[in-house]
C-alpha cells in the first residue's frame, strides 16, 4: 500500500463466528486487505449471558470495551471489565470470556501477529 490513507467501515465488514464462538467482523487484516500489518484489528460481540469457547491462541491479543459489561478468565485469574476496559490477553493462555450484563459485549479484538483460524484452538 503506498502512503494513501485506506479505510473501511464496520458494515463493509463480513460477519464470522470465530472459533471462540463470538461473532467477529475483521475491520483491518493482512489476509483480507492491501496492507503489511503485524496485527489484525477486529470488533466481537458475544450476546448477553453467553460466553465464548475455553481456547488458547498463539498469539497476544488485547480486548477494549466498547460496550456491556463481561468477566474475562485467562489461566487461573480472572477479571471484569466494562466500558472503557483493556485488557492483554498473553499468547498460548488457555481464555475464555463471559458476558454478564444483560446488553451485548462488544470490544475490540487487536490480535498480534495477525489472527489465523488455525492457531485458535478450543481447548
Amino acid at each position: 500500500m503506498n502512503s494513501e490513507i485506506y479505510t473501511k467501515h464496520l458494515n463493509q465488514c463480513k460477519e464470522i463466528i470465530a472459533n471462540d464462538g463470538c461473532r467477529l467482523k475483521e475491520l483491518l487484516h493482512p489476509k483480507n486487505d492491501p496492507l503489511d500489518l503485524p496485527y489484525s484489528f477486529s470488533v466481537a460481540t458475544v450476546e448477553p449471558g453467553k460466553s465464548t469457547y475455553r481456547h488458547t491462541l498463539r498469539q497476544s491479543e488485547v480486548y477494549f470495551i466498547l460496550e456491556g459489561h463481561g468477566r474475562l478468565h485467562v489461566g487461573s485469574e480472572t477479571t471484569d471489565l466494562v466500558k472503557g476496559a483493556t485488557a492483554l490477553v498473553p499468547a498460548r493462555q488457555e481464555q475464555w470470556l463471559e458476558n454478564t450484563g444483560e446488553t451485548e459485549l462488544e470490544f475490540i479484538v487487536i490480535v498480534s501477529p495477525p489472527w489465523r483460524e488455525e492457531d485458535d484452538i478450543r481447548t
